[in-house]
């Protein structure tokens, strides 16, 4: 592809993604303008405004859920325009403000039903149960929905295995499923089945039903269609270990070098749970590759899959390709397994000069470092190593370097960047220090957001 310092692919992918962002926050205002066409602001004394905004609450709170489960639901434009990372982060700051509004429409809507009533407020906390099963679940729900915000929080991720985080995750789809009913039944604004209860029928329809068809039904069709199954495990020098898959016209998934998918293991001990890996090189019609290095108990059990088993993929998902560019040249930096996206990407031959600065403790723990030199030395791009144990900045203690020093023509550049979070930040602010645009910055992102 063609590329050039002022990209218009990558401002209309800009103007598309913020364009879709706001979209999903102005869904949370139809759903208020719905509440206030039906008279919801209807009072006879000042005080009845505070329980209208204890409604309004819910209903912003019940969208951003909404919004929140579409944005993980693999839908595959969502994932093109918005890109992987970007939605998972938009996925978090919507939870944080749903969860916040849900406290408020809970804790308001009981404070002023109690003013009312002339109850207590934990009189009207048991009362609220009588009104039917539908008001219990909401309570549960609140419950459910606290417990993922608490183990989102970075204090606890960063103590938490993935595999415990992802499963006490799984509630969060019990905790909506429960507090719906309350809605349809007790809202005021849904009982007359006018425009508004189409309006949140389509809304769960659409939301739900991309989750099914492309969490669940999509990974089917394509485990059907295309047979994937582990063909050969091989163990690396560095520790790392790289499974190749085999399967039909692997072709017609439209992976692209820098891209990962989420994989599931049909074998015992591993079907449970689906891990995100990126491709360790260029997708072939009939195989593709990953490379896993332990991290996790997830990671390290890879070494031993068993030949044959069966494989369930969900993408090829990230905008973390050659599509991206908007420089004549690029710079692909790679800390540790974080080499694997930029490994493939070196293996289609990006066009213009090509520098790659490979990031690792020692020589003989730098992944795939003879394939990195052996695809180097065929498209003429030139590899930089910096090893050593963690210096100021992104380089080390005994190689100190800034990616100016090492690419003097950084600024007309595309900077590739992937490995673990802070180190990647530190390349990133680095880059920016040394005038590379941030459109010409492009990350992969090795966390749980």
């Amino acid at each position: 592809m063609a590329v050039t310092a002022t990209s218009p692919v990558a401002r209309s992918r800009e103007r598309r993604s913020t364009a879709l962002v706001a979209a999903l926050w102005w869904a949370a205002a139809i759903g208020v303008a719905f509440f206030i066409a039906g008279g919801g602001l209807q009072y006879s004394q000042s005080i009845d405004f505070i329980y209208s905004f204890g409604r309004v609450a819910g209903i912003v709170a019940a969208v951003l859920v909404m919004n929140q489960v579409l944005l993980i639901s693999r839908v595959p434009w969502i994932e093109r325009v918005l890109g992987h990372d970007r939605a998972a982060a938009t996925h978090t700051r919507m939870g944080k403000v749903a969860f916040i509004l849900m406290l408020v429409h809970a804790s308001v809507i009981l404070a002023m039903t109690a003013h009312y009533d002339g109850r207590s407020f934990g009189d009207t906390v048991v009362a609220m149960r009588s009104l039917g099963w539908f008001m219990t679940t909401a309570q549960i729900a609140l419950a459910l929905f606290a417990i993922v915000v608490a183990t989102s929080l970075l204090i606890v991720r960063r103590h938490w295995r993935y595999e415990t985080w992802h499963a006490v995750h799984v509630i969060v789809y019990i905790a909506i499923a429960l507090v719906v009913p309350h809605q349809f039944i007790e809202g005021s604004t849904f009982r007359g089945k006018g425009l508004a209860w189409y309006f949140w029928l389509l809304l769960y329809v659409v939301t739900f039903g991309s989750w099914l068809l492309f969490r669940v039904l999509r990974p089917l069709v394509l485990a059907r269609r295309h047979g994937l199954a582990v063909a050969e495990v091989t163990s690396n020098p560095d520790g790392s270990t790289s499974i190749v898959m085999t399967g039909r016209h692997l072709d017609r998934l439209g992976a692209k070098p820098g891209q990962f998918l989420l994989w599931r293991f049909l074998a015992k001990g591993y079907w449970r749970e689906a891990h995100p890996y990126s491709l360790s090189q260029a997708p072939a019609t009939n195989s593709l590759r990953i490379t896993v290095k332990a991290s996790g108990d997830g990671s390290a059990r890879l070494a031993d899959i068993p030949v044959g088993t069966r494989v369930l993929a969900e993408g090829p998902l990230g905008v973390f390709t050659e599509a991206a560019r908007t420089r004549p040249g690029v710079v692909f930096v790679a800390s540790g397994i974080g080499v694997t996206p930029l490994r493939a990407m070196l293996e289609a031959a990006p066009t213009g000069p090509v520098d790659v600065i490979l990031r690792s403790r020692s020589e003989q723990e730098s992944p795939l470092r003879d394939e990195i030199h052996e695809l180097a030395k065929r498209h003429g791009a030139t590899v930089h190593e910096v090893f050593g144990s963690r210096g100021f900045g992104w380089a080390s203690v005994a190689q100190p370097a800034t990616l100016k020093n090492v690419v003097p023509d950084l600024e007309d550049r595309d900077v590739f960047i992937c490995g673990p979070v802070q180190w990647a930040d530190a390349v990133e602010a680095d880059a920016l220090a040394a005038g590379v645009a941030p459109e010409a910055i492009h990350r992969e992102r090795f966390g749980w957001s």
